[in-house]
């Protein structure tokens, strides 16, 4: 590829011929607007392009002098030190204020210092795709490039002038980590920090003793141009232990838990950690590792530019560990919702059953509510605590409702995905076998619901117009819940899919009120109430606390799935939107109450759509739950995996060779062969 970048040269020239003038950067936009791709993602054009750039340094031997000497000038026309300090790096106001500001900073523009270097980043790479491109330069061709640069011994001065706002912004990284490592979340999540000096005070020390011997040999070497740095090897080590502590705190979260507060602090002296060792690096380091370095800081400073203004970025940088540890403890929880076995098989089955009895009386309870004359709030009220305190009474028992397993199934599958074990087609075998174990065992529970529920249902139906001598519903009401259950003609399948949200959001809620048992450590503080304790006795209390601090999640999780279910209708009254859920356990009972309450016998045809229906909701809601979990707990672990197309096609080839694997369980344990995946398994390799 051939760029021409002799005029560029010669503006810069021209530009020096008054070393009094202003330097101007629009020349420096003009040559990165004539190395920017066309595709920021293409990196051979990427390296075309930057080898072109290096061509024409290396063609003409004055060049890289003055690109050095312009570069220079032009960055020390700004301040430097917030750039460096700040850009790229949360603030230490904490999440809410930070939030408040990036969302009022959208509707009313902050004004920016034109003084700060942060200014000319923008105004050359004023792209947000400019920070792909750049990432996406070899490291080889930075270190070529900036080892051509800056190679002339000359602007000894202007050097030292950017060295010192580096070292300034380094001074003020180390304070910044030293009062972040005191904060009362870092002492309750690591106590040992208290036990000996912590490496957060012990590493602003080292800086410090670093910072004094570059300023004592920076004065004394005024007439040396080079001159190698001092030795900054331990303030290195220290800040290494820094990040051990760091990672010490996010393996305990999953023993302590973890609030906002700490991720968002987590989050910041990571982001200090990696900032201070670049700026050391690019002081000390005098090899081509410091090119490298370079180059990374300004990509780093390029997608900064843009992502400290983006609510979405401080969303996304704040919710991934507490997104973990949500669907963590989904994920241990969705380990008992997979049976392998024929005994695990009918536990499940008779756990379903069980709640098949409950979820029918729910259903004739919500029935006769209905009939009931109440205000709006009023009447989402009682559909709420109805469903509210069955799904709790489910839970207390025992017993499961199946579409509740999909939420915890998926996280359970996102972190076998994590755990990527031996080969990529040894990997697509294990997770074909938890997939093909989750079908059976969905299959089984639904089964369990619904085959209790819908006798259950006509018992209860039977049996009101047996001693009541009235149906439990008129014939209008029986029609309508009928045409509700239509697939076709009404909007059962949406309605499927706004319940399997609701059932994906409970599966956060609970994961979030577990971690919130750990962390405000619920459990302790319930044994230490000291009026509970004189009412229930220290024996009770503590069977009582112990209770709690396991269910909480469980508890609070059904609770607000019963409120979320039971109000849906009336929020949609209240917005004029077609609002409602339809969930498969409650329209397998309303299903036969339909059938039997209206007038005349049923036509086959109404009995075959209406069962349809049934089906369809029930499979919408399983699949809505669960995609939508996989996909938050695979963010939260930051996997990507790429395989679903040879995964989707072993599951589809094991349904097609043994599809009562898929319904019944085998009698030895789900093996998938590796081989059984042949081309598949074998493209993805390459």
């Amino acid at each position: 590829m051939h760029i021409n970048f002799s005029d560029h040269f010669l503006k810069i020239e021209k530009q020096l011929e008054n070393p009094q003038a202003v330097i101007d950067e629009n020349i420096l936009i003009d040559l990165v607007n004539a190395l920017r791709p066309s595709d920021p993602h293409d990196t051979d054009e990427i390296a075309q392009k930057i080898q072109a750039f290096i061509d024409s340094l290396l063609l003409t031997p004055t060049a890289p002098a003055l690109l050095q000497t312009f570069l220079l000038r032009l960055i020390n026309q700004y301040k430097q030190v917030s750039l460096y300090a700040d850009s790229g790096i949360l603030s230490l106001d904490g999440f809410w204020n930070q939030l408040g500001q990036r969302l009022g900073g959208h509707f009313l523009p902050l004004i920016e210092d034109v003084s700060q270097l942060k200014i000319l980043i923008g105004k050359i790479f004023y792209l947000e795709s400019d920070s792909v491109w750049l990432n996406n330069i070899d490291d080889k061709d930075w270190a070529t490039l900036f080892g051509l640069i800056g190679q002339s011994n000359s602007n000894v001065d202007e050097k030292h002038a950017i060295q010192g706002e580096m070292i300034k912004a380094i001074t003020v990284l180390s304070y910044r980590i030293s009062g972040i490592g005191l904060y009362p979340e870092f002492i309750n999540a690591q106590p040992e920090l208290t036990e000996y000096e912590s490496p957060f005070l012990v590493q602003n020390r080292e800086i410090i003793e670093f910072i004094e011997k570059y300023k004592k040999q920076d004065i004394s070497s005024q007439d040396i141009a080079v001159v190698p740095p001092p030795d900054a090897s331990q303030a290195f080590v220290m800040l290494e232990q820094c990040r051990d502590v760091v990672l010490k705190i996010r393996r305990a979260t999953k023993r302590i838990g973890v609030s906002l507060s700490l991720t968002y602090l987590l989050s910041l002296l990571e982001q200090c950690l990696d900032r201070i060792e670049l700026l050391l690096y690019l002081v000390v380091d005098d090899s081509e590792g410091r090119y490298i370095s370079l180059g990374n800081l300004i990509s780093d400073l390029t997608k900064a530019h843009y992502s400290e203004k983006s609510v979405r970025s401080l969303l996304s940088t704040t919710s991934e560990l507490i997104a973990f540890q949500v669907t963590e403890n989904a994920s241990r929880t969705g380990e008992h919702y997979v049976s392998t076995d024929t005994k695990g098989f009918w536990g499940m089955y008779k756990a379903a059953a069980g709640a098949g009895v409950i979820i029918a009386c729910m259903a004739s309870l919500k029935i006769l509510a209905a009939r009931m004359t109440m205000a709006p709030l009023m009447q989402a009220f009682t559909f709420s605590m109805n469903y509210s305190l069955g799904f709790i009474l489910i839970h207390v028992l025992h017993f499961t409702v199946a579409t509740k397993q999909p939420a915890m199934t998926a996280a359970a599958l996102a972190a076998t995905v994590q755990q990527r074990k031996g080969s990529k087609t040894a990997q697509i075998a294990e997770l074909a076998a938890l997939i093909i174990n989750i079908i059976r065992t969905q299959f089984i529970a639904i089964l369990g619901n619904i085959s209790i529920a819908i006798p259950t249902a006509a018992l209860i139906t039977f049996a009101w117009q047996f001693y009541l001598g009235e149906p439990l519903l008129t014939h209008t009401k029986a029609t309508s819940l009928l045409h509700s259950l239509n697939p076709f003609t009404s909007l059962a399948v949406p309605h499927a899919a706004i319940a399997g949200v609701c059932l994906f959001l409970s599966g956060l809620i609970a994961g979030y009120f577990d971690n919130m048992a750990v962390y405000r450590k619920v459990g302790p503080r319930l044994k230490a109430h000291r009026r509970l304790r004189n009412l229930f006795g220290q024996e009770r209390l503590n069977r009582f606390a112990e209770y709690i601090e396991r269910n909480l999640g469980a508890l609070a999780g059904n609770f607000l799935f019963g409120v979320m279910l039971g109000s849906m209708g009336t929020i949609g009254f209240i917005l004029g939107l077609p609002l409602d859920i339809r969930h498969i356990a409650f329209a397998s009972a309303n299903f036969i109450q339909g059938l039997m309450t209206i007038n005349g016998s049923p036509d086959i045809g109404l009995i075959i759509v209406s069962f349809l229906g049934v089906l369809c909701i029930g499979l919408t809601n399983l699949f809505v739950s669960f995609t939508l979990t996989i996909i938050v707990a695979l963010r939260a672990r930051r996997v990507r995996f790429e395989q679903w197309k040879p995964l989707a096609k072993l599951v589809m080839t094991h349904f097609l060779t043994r599809p009562s694997d898929f319904f019944w369980p085998p009698k030895q344990p789900l093996e998938l062969e590796e081989n059984t995946s042949t081309s598949g398994g074998k493209k993805t390799e390459h």
